[in-house]
């Protein structure tokens, strides 16, 4: 696995390097707004299969998608005007959304029926987001059983001596201390709080 630092200097090159490894098709450990998160091109079929593989994650738990817009987000899932206001108020931030997928669009480790969406708060993933353009499935670093965890040394334990691991891992020192984002299934009335 290749490791690259992420300082203030080098802010725009670790961009560049960790969007050729998503457009290659690799899978990739980055800093998110709440904890280490793994990273790959949601319309890719085979970097979205090397992620379950990494993770030792079932193929029945659908992956959550980052976009990086409210315009991408349309494309993907239906949004009625209601539903795009209450989103503007939460996005960007740690807010996960579910809603019914558009089944024209090709998303992949998604569920057949819905996607769980979010506009994360993270300068890092937000250029990466901005740079590809694409849908990215945003999971936790880490081994499914396995905490996730905002401590760089901490995530990349889990995969020593593994025979898949991510591609890249941006390191930035450890994060500080945050709870994953909150689910909510807009699918049903009222929505429901699922994490």
């Amino acid at each position: 696995m290749n490791i690259i630092s992420l300082t203030p200097k080098n802010f725009q090159n670790a961009v560049e390097i960790a969007a050729r490894e998503i457009q290659l098709g690799g899978a990739i450990i980055a800093p998110t707004d709440t904890v280490y998160g793994m990273l790959a091109d949601a319309t890719n079929k085979k970097a979205i299969e090397k992620i379950f593989a990494i993770k030792n994650r079932s193929k029945e738990k659908p992956l959550p998608i980052f976009v990086k817009n409210m315009a991408m987000a349309r494309k993907l899932v239906k949004i009625s005007p209601n539903q795009e206001k209450f989103l503007e108020e939460k996005w960007p931030g740690k807010f996960t959304f579910i809603m019914e997928r558009k089944k024209a669009q090709k998303l992949f480790g998604v569920d057949e029926e819905t996607a769980a969406l979010r506009i994360p708060f993270c300068p890092f993933v937000n250029s990466l987001l901005e740079t590809l353009n694409l849908p990215l499935c945003a999971t936790s670093a880490n081994i499914s059983g396995q905490a996730a965890s905002g401590k760089i040394d901490e995530v990349l334990r889990q995969f020593h001596g593994k025979i898949i691991i991510p591609d890249l891992a941006v390191n930035t020192g450890d994060l500080p201390q945050s709870k994953p984002s909150v689910i909510i299934d807009l699918t049903q009335t009222p929505p429901k709080i699922i994490r």
